[in-house]
């Protein structure tokens, strides 16, 4: 179950980085979009909420890169608790 849910959010990731890709630059005849990138917001939380600590040149680089920052936390859950050193619930 949880490598499905790992699976499932770096879609959503992927889906969400191709909109962002999409709008942003007008790709495939779209117009650009600014609101391209509201699908990462809930991605990256809470992580995007400390991107305002960077410089400011960084931020749309750092809100793109936020939701990897979970899908890696997911990562690493999953393997943790496949290994059998998580205690028993």
């Amino acid at each position: 179950m949880c490598r499905v849910i790992t699976w499932i959010f770096a879609l959503l990731y992927a889906f969400a980085v191709a909109l962002l890709l999409i709008g942003t630059f007008g790709l495939f005849g779209n117009e650009r979009d600014p609101l391209s990138g509201v699908f990462l917001i809930p991605l990256g939380l809470p992580w995007n909420l400390l991107v305002e600590l960077a410089p400011e040149a960084l931020w749309p680089w750092l809100a793109a890169l936020a939701p990897a920052v979970n899908l890696v936390l997911l990562w690493v859950l999953c393997r943790y608790l496949r290994s059998g050193r998580a205690p028993a619930p």
